[in-house]
């Protein structure tokens, strides 16, 4: 199938709120993670979310380039095309997009689609994110609120951040906040709908401790029911249907029980970076060890010092084990996140 229109997104979005479960949102940065994405999506038999972050798509874009919205945009069109190979819906999204680089990355994103608009066309990217987590929350909401009456325009949803996922991602280290920058108040998650729900549909990335990166059990201290009590205060002043869509950072090795609580609060996009990386290494790790001996020259192996190694060190061949490695660690959190066809 082509890249979800608009509307099937928030048809994705709806039943992923109405089903109790959440969708994978995978970080590509070329196009054999994207191509790795979208078989784990469909062996799965499960829509997703493919998205693209400022340093992903400076790295896509080549070192001669190097220009993240450009780069983004090349990984885009690409889905855009790959993605009718698949039975399956995929929506487009990019991630963390900080104030400084709205200029740089989100707003050449933003003409990208409304050019692709005015040709007939839907837009690049289903949903973008703007992290205003570095600002003071009135200022996050101001410039929020600008950036979704522009995305309104053209059919997008924003993703927005207040409180902040601590650790690194893409070169930005919050590893030095406050614990209490770490969890986003009942208050702000009201000023959030309050600011922008009058204005179009949002994504909202609520923190409870969450935490870029990986960590050894027990080291990060989530608290799943400050979605619950945000939500709350929401609803019970506005209905049932103000419930927000709930997004998850920075969730790489969280037990399955705080997960599950997460899900049962209104997370319906989780996003899956760091664990993928490894996966991705971790295959190529294991193709090296066990064709170590064939890997150490361009001829000569233990078949014979005149032996060529072509086959073996050829790209073509770790990488294609690293995108496998990739698509099993992916298919496990369709599992994790219960939107997995059963009889997969």
């Amino acid at each position: 199938m082509p890249v979800a229109t608009p509307e099937q997104y928030r048809q994705m979005l709806d039943a992923a709120q109405q089903g109790g479960y959440a969708y994978p949102a995978i970080n590509i940065t070329s196009l054999t993670t994207a191509n790795g994405a979208l078989k784990a999506f469909a062996e799965a038999k499960s829509d997703g979310i493919i998205q693209v972050s400022t340093g992903g798509g400076q790295f896509a874009s080549g070192t001669a380039v190097n220009d993240a919205a450009f780069g983004a945009i090349v990984l885009a069109e690409a889905v855009h095309i790959l993605a009718e190979k698949y039975d399956i819906l995929i929506g487009l999204h990019t991630d963390h997009c900080h104030p400084e680089k709205v200029d740089s990355f989100l707003r050449p994103l933003l003409d990208a689609s409304r050019k692709r608009k005015e040709e007939g066309k839907g837009p690049l990217f289903q949903s973008h994110m703007f992290d205003g987590s570095v600002v003071d929350l009135d200022e996050n909401m101001k410039i929020s609120a600008e950036l979704l009456e522009e995305c309104v325009e053209l059919d997008i949803i924003l993703e927005i951040e207040a409180g902040c996922v601590g650790g690194e991602e893409d070169g930005h280290d919050t590893s030095g906040l406050p614990a209490e920058k770490l969890y986003t108040t009942p208050e702000d998650m009201m000023q959030v709908y309050e600011t922008l729900n009058p204005i179009g549909r949002f994504m909202f990335a609520a923190t409870f401790g969450n935490v870029h990166g990986a960590y050894k059990p027990g080291s990060v201290k989530l608290k799943p029911t400050i979605l619950r009590d945000g939500q709350k205060v929401v609803t019970d002043k506005y209905g049932p249907e103000a419930e927000m869509d709930l997004v998850f950072h920075g969730g790489s090795g969280t037990s399955a029980s705080d997960l599950q609580e997460t899900l049962d609060y209104g997370v319906v996009k989780m996003n899956i970076d760091t664990d993928l990386q490894w996966a991705f290494w971790d295959g190529i790790r294991g193709y090296e060890a066990k064709n170590h001996d064939y890997l150490q020259g361009q001829i000569g192996n233990p078949e014979g010092p005149d032996a060529p190694n072509k086959k073996k060190y050829d790209p073509r061949s770790w990488l294609r084990v690293g995108e496998e490695s990739f698509g099993t660690r992916l298919r496990q959190a369709f599992i994790e996140l219960g939107n997995a066809d059963p009889s997969t």
